[in-house]
């Protein structure tokens, strides 16, 4: 499989002002941020959930517990991504009992990834209520999942790749937009 460009939907500061306004609506929502915790899917989930955690701080003046979750081995297509699949640490070090947990992922698509980190969520305790927050929502669902923020709609054909480059994992920042090419 070969992924060939077609067009930057996002920006460094459409980026960011996506993670602006989605730290406003947190805050809006949950009137506050008082037992609000940020938790990233990893991999690119967790710089997101860092920003949103920075940018709460800028607007409240709180400082909101921020985690990174690792969902591989929850993932209902865990055989077919490798027969070794490389597990990460989960880095959830404050108790998320009785919070309002905000998991925080890149692009939104079958919902699958979600379900996977809910399941990896809760095996660490019962939050008061699990919210999502996403960068990209492109479509194509297969679980009746739906995100609560989210930085961009994008509507996208099931032969394309959004694909989020964030600059403490690709030294670049952007989304965008790729076409799947058979050979």
């Amino acid at each position: 499989m070969e992924l060939q460009e077609k067009k930057v939907i996002m920006d460094e500061i459409a980026i960011r002002r996506a993670i602006t306004r989605i730290a406003h609506e947190i805050i809006e929502k949950n009137k506050g941020v008082t037992r609000v915790a940020l938790i990233g899917i990893r991999r690119r989930g967790g710089p997101l959930a860092v920003r949103l955690a920075e940018q709460i701080q800028a607007i409240e003046g709180v400082k909101v517990p921020v985690g990174i979750l690792d969902i591989t081995l929850y993932r209902d297509d865990l055989t077919t991504l490798s027969s070794q699949p490389q597990v990460h640490r989960t880095e959830v070090f404050f108790d998320i009992n009785d919070m309002h947990i905000i998991l925080v992922d890149d692009v939104m698509y079958t919902g699958r990834t979600v379900r996977a980190a809910m399941d990896a969520l809760i095996d660490l305790g019962r939050p008061r209520s699990i919210q999502l927050a996403v960068l990209v929502d492109r479509g194509h669902r297969e679980l009746p999942i739906k995100a609560d923020y989210i930085g961009k709609n994008i509507p996208t054909a099931r032969s394309e790749v959004i694909s989020v480059l964030v600059k403490e994992i690709d030294n670049k920042e952007e989304v965008v937009i790729q076409e799947i090419i058979d050979q």
